[in-house]
């Protein structure tokens, strides 16, 4: 009996080691620790951005407000912001949250508690990410600047009509109302059509 509890306590070294990928529904399997951009699929990204839910579900609605169609609402936002950009930018901006397919949208409060071990496992999956649809793996600081920017005003809309702030809240933690020449509608959407609308913009810009 000490025998096999030593063993069940110790294990051999030719124990396999903790799975570190995730199979997709395409069949892939993602090495979260080590991506391939060969392993990176958009129909895989889409459908889980249609089922990742902002805000960890706290918003109104029928259905929760997704990731898939808080990214349609911020490349939306951006195109109205600055000069033209091109279609590479617009879907850079598209895929801004493209990690969260993988490891889920965290609150902010969440990522600056976890520090920069998140931070950096994110950005080495956004690299992947834009090297499987031929963007630069390094974004651009003014596309960056475009992408914050596009960002906080897209969540200034959801945070008032969607998550219960009131304005002031809006105003002190995402700044003043973005001033647009078309408000972004944020009525949530049913999975299907946010992942049916994202690939269409996807193909679009692609």
């Amino acid at each position: 009996m000490k025998k096999a509890a030593s063993i069940l306590q110790n294990p051999t070294p030719n124990s396999a080691p903790p799975r570190a990928w995730q199979r997709m529904l395409s069949g892939r399997r993602l090495n979260l620790l080590d991506p391939s951009p060969v392993d990176i699929e958009i129909e895989d990204i889409a459908h889980g951005l249609a089922r990742v839910a902002r805000w960890n579900g706290q918003t109104t609605g029928d259905h929760a407000f997704t990731v898939a169609q808080h990214s349609l609402i911020v490349e939306q936002i951006a195109s109205q912001q600055g000069r033209e950009m091109s279609n590479a930018w617009k879907l850079a901006i598209l895929l801004h949250d493209a990690p969260e397919y993988v490891i889920g949208d965290m609150i902010s409060p969440f990522k600056s508690a976890l520090g920069l071990d998140y931070k950096s496992f994110e950005e080495k999956l956004q690299q992947a990410i834009h090297i499987r649809f031929g963007l630069n793996p390094i974004i651009d600081p003014d596309l960056k600047k475009r992408i914050k920017d596009a960002d906080r005003a897209a969540a200034w809309f959801e945070a008032t009509e969607l998550a219960g702030f009131e304005r002031i809240e809006a105003l002190r933690f995402f700044g003043p109302e973005p001033q647009l020449t078309k408000r972004p509608d944020v009525t949530p959407l049913d999975a299907e059509t946010c992942k049916a609308r994202f690939l269409k913009r996807f193909s679009e810009l692609l």
